[in-house]
């Protein structure tokens, strides 16, 4: 018999042992005040309650606190964007105070902002490699090379406009304009190397899941107001254990 016809088959009987309460507890005549008879349904209700709570098994994972393992991971390919965003910074507070002027500003603050876009394709093409490598990603290996393909006219361009500015040939809109195109073409395909991380999480909370004997997992973000501790467990941390070696 399987657990949700126990489940039901259980919640007949309390109805139908309900019924026998009320058959031998209350006379045929009547005699029974309503207090005594609402008494006798709020603990019938609670009995329902009890069971239908009892036959789950219920969780939640904390999804942006287990998805840090996979950032932390690959924090060596990402502190180029920190190196360059601290770049860009100095530079700004250098132009703030005088130091440089605004034709040299303008020059350099366009060479990093093509640098940092250049360090975040890297970034993410670095990871979609280290994905193809390891064998947690092996069920989307065909598809995560299909995307490192497909993403190599985007590296190629970018590098292209890095070269470009560096020696001065293109002027501020012809940048502007190569620039956002590009950088939306990155936010699209760093996009997909973050659903394919987001795949093998879902799938190791499932794993944790199914080892634990856990009947639903929910998101704790924008999902869980309030969870009774002892009554729904949290997994993140087993969750962050599973896919701690995945990069």
């Amino acid at each position: 018999m399987s657990r949700n016809i126990l489940v039901i088959a259980g919640l007949a009987l309390i109805l139908a042992i309900g019924g026998l309460v009320l058959q031998f507890v209350l006379p045929s005549g009547g005699g029974v005040g309503s207090s005594d008879l609402d008494a006798i349904r709020a603990d019938i209700t609670q009995l329902k309650q009890t069971s239908a709570s009892e036959s789950m098994k219920l969780a939640y994972i904390d999804a942006e606190d287990a998805f840090t393992v996979f950032i932390l991971a690959v924090g060596d390919l990402r502190q180029q964007i920190t190196d360059k965003n601290d770049e860009i910074g100095n530079l700004q507070n250098e132009y703030a105070q005088g130091i440089i002027a605004r034709d040299d500003y303008e020059r350099r603050i366009y060479e990093l902002n093509a640098e940092l876009l250049d360090a975040r394709v890297t970034t993410a093409s670095g990871t979609l490699d280290r994905m193809i490598a390891s064998t947690a990603f092996s069920d989307l290996r065909s598809t995560l090379i299909t995307l490192r393909e497909e993403a190599q006219p985007l590296i190629d361009e970018v590098n292209n406009l890095v070269s470009t500015i560096r020696v001065g040939a293109i002027d501020g809109t012809e940048f502007q304009n190569r620039f956002t195109a590009l950088s939306t073409m990155f936010e699209q395909f760093d996009g997909l190397v973050t659903s394919a991380a987001t795949t093998k999480l879902v799938q190791a909370a499932e794993m944790v899941a199914n080892e634990y004997g856990y009947d639903l997992v929910i998101r704790k973000k924008d999902v869980i107001v309030y969870r009774n501790p002892v009554t729904i467990d949290d997994i993140t941390e087993l969750v962050k254990a599973e896919i701690e070696g995945y990069l």
